[in-house]
């Protein structure tokens, strides 16, 4: 006769639900092909902008549902004439029931563009690869920084909230 396996913990709600994560926009620009791209050229400089912005979603049935939308530009240049123009907007709508409303901005403007980051990044990578050039791998980023940045004027907690 075997023996009762112990009852397992009850796990604690997680205080965010991602719900789905999609390409909202995806525009590539080549202007110059075929030229930009014979061999032996220098690299181009690259200029990456990266934005992040949250909405509110109105839910019968789903408490806190937001869409957050990580925004990353990419351009290519040489002498300043552009060689490749990228832009992604990658959606998530995430759902967040057990935190509370004070700590929504800082999670939506840090850890679900942390967590939606790599998969920006790969399509990226793949698409500049499509396109001709060289993958474009991008180092981590500090979602952190970037929002106590971006609101250190307009939100007094937001440096403390961020850490």
């Amino acid at each position: 006769m075997t023996e009762p396996q112990p009852a397992l913990p009850e796990s604690p709600a997680m205080p965010m639900m991602i719900h789905a994560q999609y390409v909202r926009d995806l525009s590539f620009e080549n202007p110059g092909a075929p030229e930009t791209l014979r061999p032996g050229q220098a690299a181009p400089a690259i200029e990456i902008n990266i934005n992040m912005d949250a909405r509110p979603i109105e839910d019968k049935q789903i408490r806190n549902l937001y869409e957050v939308v990580l925004t990353l530009s990419a351009t290519g240049r040489r002498s300043d004439k552009p060689v490749f123009i990228a832009e992604i907007q990658y959606g998530v709508s995430v759902s967040l029931p057990e935190v509370p409303e004070e700590h929504h901005h800082p999670i939506l403007l840090i850890e679900i563009p942390r967590l939606a980051f790599p998969f920006v990044r790969q399509i990226l990578a793949t698409l500049t690869q499509q396109a001709g050039f060289p993958p474009l791998l991008m180092g981590p980023v500090d979602f952190q920084a970037l929002y106590a940045e971006r609101f250190a004027q307009g939100i007094p907690q937001a440096p403390s909230a961020a850490a």
